[in-house]
């Protein structure tokens, strides 16, 4: 990471990250109106900041321990097939071993939440980063989109952790997906900042073809802010989702706003053509962090995950 996009994330951490609303308690919308105001002024910044704020709100829902301030915390949470990072209760406490990948912030974080294997169930944990049985393993991150998000693997040397709630509790609470929809907030702030090179370049005189892809533009992000609007509203209004409609909801927006931010990638790209690629550093880094970061969509995976839901319904319109 950059040394002015570090300063950037630790000034947020410090000065504004506190003061973001929980999700569901009433102020969801503005939660993620800042969420996506991040995620315009820098992709990975809005991704890092949306992982502190979902720590945050995880620690607050399942009763974690309480982050202070000046700590950057991250959520690790993906868990493929393999490597496995396993967890370990003995008579000095919880301890992880093994190697977790896909640890976006691995060198600048200073705590994380970690989902661990305790026989063959996942269980969430905070660890605090600077014990000397934690590490970053260098030269696991190549990415060109998202570069600087540093998403590496960090091994586990049996090192101390925290439980946070009870095994399967991450991804049994009512937040889980409300803090899903916060990551398309991210995809939403950062898809506005790839179409305002569009917008700029029609208002100082373009074709009717680039007028026609700014006009589908403002179509598909207008859906994605209207989705985002929506859902904030319905989960203030039921915050422990106790109609259920919480997973369908979060596939739902997250699926309009990849639609949204993949259609303004197109259009921008077809309108403009390579030169903003290849002049512009700024867009062009942007388009292709946006392209990376939305890849944590599974894609027709969560479509056809999302059909399976909506089928079981009787009037899902």
């Amino acid at each position: 990471m950059s040394a002015a996009l570090t300063d950037r994330l630790k000034q947020w951490v410090a000065d504004e990250a506190g003061d973001l609303p929980l999700p569901g308690g009433g102020f969801t919308d503005t939660r993620w109106l800042s969420l996506a105001a991040l995620g315009r002024e820098d992709t990975v910044l809005g991704r890092l900041a949306e992982a502190h704020a979902d720590a945050l709100a995880i620690v607050a829902e399942l009763n974690g321990p309480t982050p202070k301030r000046g700590q950057i915390w991250g959520v690790w949470a993906a868990e493929p097939p393999s490597p496995v990072l396993e967890a370990a209760q003995g008579t000095n406490g919880w301890k992880l071993t093994g190697v977790k990948p896909w640890c976006s912030g691995a060198n600048v974080c200073t705590n994380a939440l970690v989902t661990a294997r305790v026989g063959d169930r996942s269980r969430l944990f905070a660890v605090d980063l600077t014990q000397d049985w934690c590490r970053p393993i260098a030269n696991t991150w190549h990415a060109v989109g998202m570069s600087r998000s540093d998403s590496g693997t960090v091994r586990f040397d049996g090192a101390r952790a925290v439980p946070v709630g009870e095994v399967g509790a991450y991804v049994e609470r009512p937040g889980f997906w409300h803090g899903a929809i916060g990551v398309a907030a991210v995809w939403f702030g950062s898809a506005c900042a790839v179409a305002d090179t569009l917008h700029t370049a029609v208002r100082s005189g373009s074709d009717a073809h680039a007028r026609a892809h700014l006009g589908s533009v403002a179509a598909a992000l207008g859906a994605a802010s209207s989705s985002l609007t929506t859902a904030a509203a319905e989960i203030d209004l039921d915050p422990t989702d106790s109609e259920g409609r919480g997973r369908t909801r979060a596939r739902i927006v997250r699926a309009i706003v990849e639609s949204a931010s993949t259609t303004t990638i197109d259009r921008v790209g077809r309108a403009l053509g390579a030169a903003p690629l290849c002049a512009n550093g700024e867009h062009a880094r942007r388009v292709a962090d946006l392209t990376v970061f939305l890849r944590q969509s599974h894609a027709e995976r969560d479509l056809a995950a999302l059909g399976e839901d909506i089928a079981k319904e009787e009037n899902p319109w």
